[in-house]
């Protein structure tokens, strides 16, 4: 397993906000952009807790190809528009190597998905750009494929890298997913790179979001990917693993516990 850099103090995304340090660093945001109004009441909820960054799709890789793909450049100007009125970093999907320098435009922090772990050229544009790369583990991915894809971006120049643990699928169809908390704690020995979890993802359910989420950070999370909507009923996707804005305030005090006794605090 090849270990391209020592660096365990922490990637820095902006002033007094570093990934690998004593903060656990919450991203959060809704599943898909759906609008301007939309996003700006979540990204209000989320930096009226404290939070930093928002996260948003504006491409949306879907099961189906008749389900909602995402607003595209649309929906990229509206996370900006929001994120700069608050205050907020953005982070958000690219689906192709075409994507990377739209999406790097606009948003903070490009995020390759699940289904692209493995997708090369897309890993060695993102390896080229000078923005943080968030990549998502494969949900049928060994840890060892998913270390070596972060090391396909790090081979073109590009070390600014945020491991996810989004839960693989198991036999278990209780959930959407498993959440590996096994790899956040192995990957925190094994890797240079700061470990962040999705526990929005892994379960599929708004009800285990939160207790996924301590789990996450027990295990050594560096941070947290997780989904909110004003109205989860009516998301355009994923409103079952939606958490409500009205449980912004009981994530941060719950999940702020369990960082606590870390050492650690919930950002």
């Amino acid at each position: 397993m090849t270990i391209s850099v020592d660096n365990q103090l922490g990637l820095t995304l902006a002033p007094g906000l570093t990934l690998g340090g004593d903060d656990v660093v919450m991203m959060a945001g809704p599943c898909s952009v759906e609008s301007y109004e939309q996003t700006r009441r979540v990204a209000e909820a989320v930096a009226s807790a404290g939070m930093r960054v928002l996260r948003g799709g504006a491409f949306k890789p879907r099961t189906s190809p008749y389900s909602f793909q995402g607003l595209g450049e649309e929906g990229l100007t509206i996370l900006r528009t929001v994120a700069d009125e608050f205050g907020l970093l953005v982070v958000t999907e690219a689906l192709a190597e075409a994507h990377v320098s739209l999406v790097a435009d606009y948003a903070d922090i490009i995020q390759i998905g699940s289904r692209n772990m493995q997708h090369y050229p897309l890993l060695w544009a993102a390896g080229e750009s000078d923005k943080p790369v968030l990549l998502k583990r494969g949900f049928m991915s060994t840890i060892d494929e998913w270390l070596q894809a972060a090391e396909h971006i790090a081979s073109r120049g590009n070390k600014r890298i945020i491991l996810c643990e989004r839960g693989i699928r198991t036999f278990e169809t209780a959930t959407r997913n498993t959440l590996d908390t096994n790899a956040i704690s192995l990957v925190k020995q094994i890797s240079p790179y700061p470990v962040i979890a999705d526990p929005s993802h892994a379960t599929g359910r708004a009800d285990l979001v939160i207790p996924a989420s301590r789990a996450a950070v027990a295990a050594g999370a560096d941070g947290l990917l997780v989904e909110f909507h004003h109205d989860p009923s009516e998301a355009w996707s994923d409103g079952d693993q939606s958490l409500p804005l009205e449980d912004v305030i009981r994530f941060k005090q719950e999940v702020g516990r369990v960082a606590a006794a870390m050492g650690r605090r919930l950002i």
